[in-house]
Parts: C-alpha cells; structure tokens; sequence
C-alpha cells in the first residue's frame, strides 16, 4: 500500500465579526472557545437577534482589523469605527442569541459603532462582544463533551476544507460555464493542501501543531456561499452545483461542504505549514 500523502495547512483564518470578512493569518492560537479572536463580535437587533449575510448580505462589505487591544470596522466611501477589544466592567449587559442558543449575555460595545453599522446596513443594529458573564455550551447532541464551549459561530468552533475539495467543486463550475470560486466564500478556519477531494470528510480526530481536533460532522450550507464576498451580490451557486452531488445520505435537505471540527486541547497553537496527523 502506498503511503499516505503529507496533508498541510496551507491557510489561516479567524472572522473577528461574525458574518463580516475575516483575516488571514500565519499562526493562531486557541482557548476555550476557538481560535483567540475568531467570533467574538456580534452584530445584534434591538431584540437581541443575530444578524448575517442569509439576510443583510451588505455585511459583506464590511473589513475586520485587529490589533492587541482593538477592533477596526471598515468599508469604502464610509470610513471605519474602532471599539476595543478586552471586555470592559462598565459595558451594558445585553441578552442575545444565535440560532437556538438564546439568552446569551454579552456586552454591548456602545452607541457610536451602532451608529455607524445602522448606517451602513439600512437598519438598526449593534454590535456586542464576548464578556467574562458569556457561557455557550456546544448544543450539537452527540459531537459536545463536557467543556466543549463555543463563540458566536454558528455551531461549531472550527471549519476545515481542502484545497482539492474546491477545485473538485471548481471543474464542476467551469464544466457548467460558470466561474471557479474563491476559497472566502466558504469562510474556513483551516484550508489544506495534499489529500484527495472531500478527504476531510472521512478524518475522526486530527493534530495540528500541539492542538488535538475530533470531527463534528459535515457544514451543511445554507444561502451565505452564495454571496460574492467583495461585491455582496447574491447569485444561485455554488449551491446548485453541490446540490447534485453533495446532499447528505442522511438528510437530503442538507448540502455539505466542509468538517466541522472541535478542539480537545483548548490550549495551544497552529501554523501554516503544519503537518495534519491524522488518527
């Protein structure tokens, strides 16, 4: 038997707001949550309610900056806002969900960057970060263990995909006369290089760096891939094309694309060009 091929990260990303553009990065570390930085901003409606680019894809549009103590919100022809980072005691406690996670307490990161996404956006939002009073078991029954915490993501702490998942993907575009997309329209944490197509579907836990992963079980996708992330303009693929060949066996109203991932070691760091051991 030939030996198995070396599989590599060849990508890095953390989303500081959910559902606004993420960053690409050399090395990151984790904590309980996640990857430190990654969804630990939330944009709100009055009532509490998550927003994403399923509904506002202008969000789209939105650039993420960090530095060690701040957030920088950016977008062409209106300028940029900057909340900090670090939780604050003085901050308003606010109630919030995600999906059928409710009355999560976060702290409300004040009027003026409400101001300025109200703006953008067309309607009245805020933006709330992850405090010291935030708690998110992970809800998945039969993927959670005690202690697995996760942030504002939609699940899951972690999205993997591989380099040859999207160029599968990418030949069935071009077969069709469509164009071949860009990795950022799937939004994963880990992209990697030097398996078989949908390999990462088959993998059970994994090693990168000195951070222990276990599989969650396939990201069924919803309407976001569908959103150009440089120009927020909606179209109708990838998910006709995965339609035809990506549906679950399990449940057929899901399209699958990409591992969710959970990490064991809630401690620790990954870098690109880190070997995946696979066990």
């Amino acid at each position: 038997m030939p030996p198995s091929p070396s599989i590599t990260v060849t990508g890095l990303f953390i989303y500081p707001v959910k559902a606004l553009r993420g960053l690409s990065v050399t090395s990151a570390r984790v904590d309980a949550l996640g990857f430190e930085g990654d969804r630990r901003f939330l944009i709100v409606d009055p009532a509490g309610r998550f927003l994403t680019q399923r509904t506002h894809p202008r969000l789209a549009l939105i650039a993420t900056a960090l530095s060690p103590d701040t957030l920088t919100l950016s977008a062409e022809g209106v300028g940029a806002v900057t909340v900090r980072r670090a939780p604050d005691p003085a901050a308003a406690r606010r109630e919030v969900s995600v999906w059928s996670s409710g009355g999560l307490i976060a702290e409300d990161c004040g009027a003026p960057v409400a101001s300025w996404l109200s703006d953008f956006l067309g309607v009245a939002c805020g933006l709330v970060r992850v405090g010291p009073d935030y708690v998110r078991p992970l809800a998945k029954l039969g993927k959670a263990r005690a202690g697995d915490v996760v942030s504002f993501a939609d699940a899951y702490p972690f999205l993997v995909i591989g380099e040859a998942t999207l160029a599968d993907l990418n030949d069935r575009l071009i077969a069709r006369g469509e164009e071949a997309l860009p990795m950022d329209r799937f939004r994963p944490n880990l992209v990697v290089a030097g398996g078989a197509a949908f390999a990462e579907d088959g993998w059970k836990q994994l090693r990168v760096g000195d951070v222990v992963f276990r599989a969650g079980g396939p990201c069924a996708r919803c309407t976001v891939i569908t959103v150009d992330q440089r120009t927020a303009v909606r179209g109708i693929e990838p998910l006709r094309t995965l339609a035809v060949y990506r549906r679950d066996a399990d449940n057929p109203t899901n399209v699958n694309f990409g591992q969710n991932l959970i990490h064991e070691t809630k401690v620790g760091g990954v870098s690109v060009g880190d070997r995946i051991n696979l066990s």
